[in-house]
């Protein structure tokens, strides 16, 4: 990597570090991208060229989460089930739910006390969701031939990124009420997603297997 894309990156990073502290002090409504820009001594429009949205500033990260999920999806090996490959995927832990210190686990209540008091970051992350249900379905759709009136491939997707959801859910609702210990949170998380796959085993268990 050359200095100038390592540049780059440390402005991008400073700007999402810079926001999210803003954000979990003040709340995500009550700071300004001007705020921001001024907090990490750049300018306004510098901010929009790296994040073209406010919510940008807390999201960044959830491109490469998508095209992970994909791959996941996308590369297991023949034979496999789409339900496996997605559970293989989704049972590790990321992000600070993997880290194991004290202060992984207050960056994790700082951003899920955000969200959660946010009515603009939750819309956000709704449309989210409902960007990796239609990557998703189109995957499958694409995979197993469907035709447009097939809608197994959408009910698929429904399902699995309503796992995903679900274990967001499990995870923000133990943070916030005090949970600390990562590991611990990251065994009922696990947990959690045994119980939902096995859910979905019940009636996805052989669709999408890929052929030999």
């Amino acid at each position: 990597m050359g200095r100038r894309e390592r540049k780059k990156l440390q402005t991008r990073q400073l700007l999402a570090d810079t926001a999210r502290r803003l954000f979990a002090e003040r709340g995500f409504e009550a700071v300004s991208v001007a705020e921001v820009a001024r907090e990490a001594d750049v300018a306004e429009a510098t901010v929009f060229n790296y994040f073209p949205t406010k919510e940008d500033l807390v999201y960044s990260g959830l491109e490469s989460f998508e095209n992970e999920l994909l791959a996941a999806i996308r590369d297991r090996p023949s034979g496999e089930t789409i339900l496996q490959a997605f559970g293989r995927f989704v049972r590790e832990p990321r992000g600070y739910l993997a880290a194991r210190d004290r202060q992984s686990a207050q960056r994790l209540l700082e951003i899920s006390r955000m969200i959660a008091q946010s009515p603009a970051l939750l819309a956000r992350e709704q449309q989210v969701f409902a960007r990796y249900t239609a990557s998703l379905t189109s995957l499958i759709a694409n995979e197993t031939g469907a035709t447009d009136d097939d809608p197994r491939p959408a009910v698929a997707a429904h399902a699995l990124i309503g796992v995903h959801r679900a274990l967001i859910d499990h995870v923000r609702r133990h943070i916030l009420a005090g949970e600390d210990d990562l590991p611990r949170l990251a065994r009922s998380a696990r947990a959690a997603t045994r119980k939902a796959l096995a859910l979905l085993e019940q009636g996805l268990r052989a669709y999408g297997t890929k052929p030999e």
